[in-house]
C-alpha cells in the first residue's frame, strides 16, 4: 500500500503558508521527527502540498520536508520543474534541499529560523550564489522565526 507523505492542500479556508508549515513542524516533532515542516503554493498563492520532516519514520534521509513537499507537487503537476510556485520552510534549508529547489526551478524560497549549523542559504556553501547553481529563487529569510525557532529549541531540549 502506497501513502502520500506531502498531502495535497484539501480546500477550505485558505491557511497562510508559513502558519500551515509550522503546522506540519508540530506534527513532525509530535512524530519524534525533527520539527520542520514546509509548504508549496502555486501561482496564486493557493497551497498545493504540506508535509514535515519523515527522516525517521521512513529510514530515508532525503526525506527533509522540502524534497517531500516538491516531489509531491511535481507528481501533481506531472513536471519535473515548478516555475511560478512558492516553498515555505521553517527552517533554512540545507544543501541537498537547496539543490531540489534550483532544480525544481522554485520561484521564491521563505522560509524562518536560520540555522548557521546545517543551513545553506545564508550560511555553509550559500548554494545559491555558487558560479555552478543553475537557477537561483528570489529568497526571505526570518518569516516567523520566532515561533520556528522555539519549536526546535523545545524539541531538543526535551531530549538532552
Amino acid at each position: 500500500m502506497t501513502r502520500k507523505l506531502a498531502e495535497p492542500h484539501q480546500g477550505g479556508k485558505p491557511e497562510a503558508p508559513m502558519s500551515a508549515a509550522l503546522c506540519e513542524a508540530e506534527a513532525a516533532a509530535a512524530r519524534g521527527e525533527v520539527p520542520v515542516g514546509a509548504v508549496l503554493v502555486d501561482e496564486a498563492g493557493a497551497i498545493l502540498t504540506r508535509a514535515g520532516n519523515r527522516t525517521r519514520e521512513l529510514s530515508d534521509p532525503s526525506a527533509h520536508a522540502e524534497m517531500l513537499v516538491i516531489r509531491a507537487a511535481c507528481e501533481l503537476k506531472k513536471s519535473e520543474r515548478l516555475p511560478g510556485c512558492d516553498l515555505y520552510v521553517t527552517l533554512e534549508p540545507c544543501a541537498m534541499c537547496a539543490a531540489a529547489i534550483s532544480f525544481a526551478r522554485i520561484r521564491r524560497l521563505y522560509f524562518g529560523a536560520s540555522d548557521p549549523k546545517g543551513g545553506a542559504i545564508e550560511h555553509g556553501p550559500r548554494f545559491f550564489a555558487q558560479p555552478t547553481c543553475h537557477h537561483s529563487p528570489d529568497v526571505y529569510g526570518g518569516i516567523e522565526e520566532t515561533r520556528g525557532r522555539e519549536l526546535l529549541k523545545s524539541f531538543f531540549k526535551e531530549r538532552r
